[in-house]
């Protein structure tokens, strides 16, 4: 399992569409996105940049990603959320969002032997 952390800045003008838009995310959307073998995804906000947190489950995250980004639906989502959203200058080569590093993961504790 890959964990993906990524943040990117809200624009303060379209808080109130983007709020209203993942208050009722599309069904297929959602599909698409657990198709691509994404689980456990949520967005945060403070102030005005958002922080997203995902777990993704399959073998190949780039076809994957592919997969996900030609989905009709998810393109006509994005042409709603896309606008709503400012890149940060640290993108790289990245679509939207600026990954993170991760740099520190608490791991479950383990097991008691019986």
């Amino acid at each position: 399992m890959k964990r993906v952390a990524q943040t990117i800045g809200l624009r303060p003008e379209r808080r109130a569409e983007y709020l209203e838009l993942h208050s009722a995310v599309w069904p297929g959307v959602e599909a698409a996105l657990h198709r691509a073998q994404i689980r456990n995804y949520s967005i945060f906000l403070h102030g005005d940049v958002l922080f997203a947190y995902f777990e993704y489950h399959g073998d190949d995250f780039e076809a994957d990603m592919a997969v996900l980004e030609a989905d009709p639906e998810t393109q006509e989502w994005w042409k709603l959320t896309d606008p709503c959203q400012e890149p940060l200058p640290d993108r790289g080569d990245a679509r939207q969002w600026t990954e993170l590093p991760e740099i520190w993961h608490l791991s479950p504790p383990p097991r008691p032997r019986s």
